[in-house]
């Protein structure tokens, strides 16, 4: 049986399904037809029941609880791991000014990763009345941000490792707001199953995807051809610094505590 499968093409995603699509392990008779792109257009893709297996930004998850399941394995949460507000040297201390006063946010422009992630999601929660956003692929962000064409950013994945080294500077940690607030990890992106999907196979990739992660670890630290070959430019540091951070316990096994911070996000959702 051939199911098709999504995510995206960083590191995290790479480690985490390489083993799985690469025949690495034994996928007990199924077969997995990968598709790598960007979270808001894996989103979108979610949105329209276009895969059977797919990552999704937990933002969108209230949007699809009715298509599709929720698997235990494969997915980003932890503390420490939310995404960063960011600015130019030239608007830090004016940008921090601002943001002492949350409604003056109104007056910026502010570019997010997307409509349906989570990053807009933590954005809003913090920043309830900004409104002036400018949704845009993740990796596009920094550089709307240096030229100028956005007043500041958020950012995700490996850029929130880089950011500094282009010359920008952190206004908010937004995962800060939800950890201090609420004392439970923060729920970035997790794997679902379109209920198309017999129960039976459903919960037979729930155990691969948590074997092919076991597999990836067991190599760990080395890099695989496969994390290279979708890591495009990033340095050999960077690709280690986004698996120790994005992939951890709770890609593993949502568990009780991941299981609660994602159901949290479905409560705070139905009231944004």
């Amino acid at each position: 049986m051939e199911l098709t499968l999504a995510f995206s093409p960083c590191p995290n995603d790479t480690f985490i399904f390489d083993a799985l699509v690469n025949n690495k392990i034994d996928t007990a008779g199924l077969q997995f037809k990968p598709y790598l792109e960007d979270v808001q257009t894996l989103n979108q893709w979610a949105l329209a029941g276009k895969m059977d297996i797919t990552k999704i930004s937990y933002g969108v998850w209230p949007l699809l609880q009715k298509a599709y399941h929720l698997l235990n394995s494969g997915g980003a949460l932890g503390m420490g791991v939310g995404p960063l507000l960011i600015t130019t040297k030239e608007k830090s201390n004016s940008c921090k000014h601002i943001l002492q006063q949350k409604e003056l946010l109104n007056n910026l422009t502010i570019a997010i990763p997307g409509e349906n992630t989570t990053a807009h999601f933590l954005f809003s929660l913090a920043f309830p009345t900004a409104k002036q956003k400018v949704f845009k692929v993740f990796h596009e962000i920094e550089q709307a941000v240096l030229s100028g064409e956005v007043d500041a950013g958020v950012i995700i994945h490996e850029n929130r490792f880089t950011y500094q080294d282009k010359g920008l500077f952190k206004l908010v940690d937004l995962g800060e707001y939800w950890e201090d607030t609420l004392q439970i990890p923060i729920p970035l992106g997790g794997i679902v199953s379109h209920k198309r999907i017999d129960e039976t196979i459903r919960k037979k990739v729930d155990r691969l995807i948590k074997q092919s992660i076991e597999y990836a670890f067991t190599q760990y630290p080395t890099i695989s051809d496969y994390v290279y070959t979708h890591s495009q430019e990033m340095s050999e540091t960077v690709m280690r610094q986004h698996i120790d951070l994005y992939v951890n316990k709770y890609s593993l096994d949502l568990g009780e505590d991941g299981k609660a911070a994602v159901n949290k996000l479905v409560e705070l959702a139905s009231r944004w």
